[in-house]
């Protein structure tokens, strides 16, 4: 699936997740619609609980919305199979995640083959060696996580989301388990990656500081998005 270069990267329109629980239905989002252009930098922030890990996984695929729509470059999600769902999140959208989901058997160069591999590269550890040099992590690439540090496992993650050059990035409060100093840098990279293959980002965020770094800011409460004010332009750093 190609983005269309007229059609958003993501659209949601009118988007309900209605899950069961002991006490009965919960609504955990409630009449979401967003729209985040191709090459935009979007961040979602508000409290825990309010929606917004759901809201990452409903723009992935990973979790189906109850009733609306929910398009990613034009496509409807509603009518793709998992086996489809799976093959548009390899070939684009990249997910960094807080928990860095690393494979604990496999070294760093493994690791970022793995979606490679899946979508038939024709050299997938080549390619996954660039990826770790694009991070810095080129000598580290026969390291296990387990020798890895925080920061530097992190990298590798964002190695194995960008190494398919996905169009959407997505990211869950990726600095959520690195001190300060290394979140800042792990977050440069991001942002400079991003604006290197010019690709969508939507961030999850609790940080303020961090969210203005991106052309929008939209706030989450209770399962539903504040309206959206578009800005000039979407921040590129």
């Amino acid at each position: 699936m190609k983005t269309d270069p007229i059609l958003p990267a993501i659209r949601l329109e009118d988007v309900n997740v209605r899950l069961p629980s002991r006490a009965g239905l919960v609504d955990i989002l409630s009449g979401v619609t967003l729209s985040v252009e191709q090459g935009e930098a979007v961040a979602v922030v508000g409290p825990s609980g309010s929606g917004k890990t759901t809201l990452m996984m409903v723009v992935a695929g990973l979790e189906r919305a109850t009733s609306g729509s929910v398009r990613i470059g034009g496509e409807d999600l509603e009518g793709l199979n998992e086996d489809e769902l799976a093959r548009l999140r390899a070939g684009n959208i990249g997910i960094v995640f807080q928990s860095f989901h690393l494979v604990p058997t496999m070294t760093a160069l493994e690791n970022v083959a793995l979606p490679l591999e899946f979508l038939g590269e024709a050299d997938p550890f080549a390619a996954a060696r660039s990826a770790l040099e694009d991070v810095g992590l080129g000598p580290r690439a026969d390291h296990f996580p387990a020798q890895l540090s925080g920061g530097e496992q992190q990298r590798v993650a964002i190695a194995r989301a960008l190494s398919p050059r996905p169009k959407i990035i997505l990211a869950d409060e990726p600095t959520g388990n690195l001190d300060s100093k290394t979140g800042a840098q792990v977050m440069d990279l991001l942002f400079d990656l991003r604006a290197k293959f010019d690709a969508t980002l939507l961030l999850i965020t609790h940080d303020g500081a961090l969210a203005k770094r991106c052309g929008q800011v939209l706030t989450m409460q209770d399962g539903s998005l504040a309206p959206q004010k578009r800005v000039a332009a979407a921040a590129r750093k």
